[in-house]
């Protein structure tokens, strides 16, 4: 049988033992808990991390976006500056040219072959069997005496006569020269006076006048 210091001995035996198997298991735990949180915190962190990535990202495609838009905006207000100032400076010489339509009266024997041709085109153009020409006052005796070469050529072109009279009408005091056609009693009527042969031949040949006056568009792929 154990003595009472055996048995005291023995208790404190156990609970050494006891204690060192808690303290231990504690440590256990601690140890277990730490590095799953740091696997955790690790986890959170690059999460975290990836989502500051794409929103930093989406922040430089979008400022990228921005930085296209804005430099074709500017361009295309560049461009619009340009054809601008290319309209004005055209418009400037057509006007110019508008202005000095009637120098062309100052060369009489070319100016009445232009009168000649310009009532040819327009009977040609009609192809009535009677028209009406009105043109400046000044202008109405090389009227009279180009009729019969305009009926000739007319003739010539179509194997049609044609009657012209001049109207007592005549275009405004304003207008360079050339003619106005009328037939069917004025319902059908023909513009062919400087300026309006001007404008026609200005909106022909406006391409040209660009590539000429401005230089060839590389970006231009068709011309106007």
């Amino acid at each position: 049988m154990l003595s009472d210091q055996e048995v005291d001995k023995q208790i404190e035996h156990m609970k050494s033992f006891i204690e060192k198997e808690a303290q231990e298991k504690a440590e256990e735990v601690l140890a277990k808990a730490e590095e799953e949180f740091n696997i955790e915190r690790a986890r959170l962190f690059q999460q975290e991390k990836l989502k500051i990535m794409s929103y930093f990202e989406r922040k430089e495609k979008q400022i990228e976006m921005q930085r296209k838009i804005q430099r074709s905006n500017l361009l295309n207000q560049a461009r619009l500056v340009s054809l601008k100032a290319q309209d004005d400076h055209i418009k400037s010489i057509l006007e110019d040219a508008k202005a000095r339509l009637g120098d062309v009266r100052k060369h009489e024997a070319r100016y009445k072959d232009m009168l000649q041709q310009l009532l040819t085109q327009g009977m040609c153009q009609l192809l009535e069997p009677e028209v009406w020409v009105s043109c400046k006052k000044e202008d109405v005796k090389i009227i009279q005496s180009i009729i019969d070469l305009s009926r000739r050529a007319y003739k010539e072109a179509t194997g049609k006569e044609c009657d012209v009279k001049i109207m007592e009408e005549n275009l405004p005091d304003e207008c360079a020269g050339g003619v106005d056609l009328y037939a069917q009693k004025g319902k059908i009527k023909l513009t062919n006076t400087l300026e309006s042969r001007l404008e026609l031949l200005s909106g022909q040949m406006l391409p040209e006048m660009r590539v000429m006056l401005c230089g060839k568009n590389p970006n231009r792929r068709f011309l106007d």
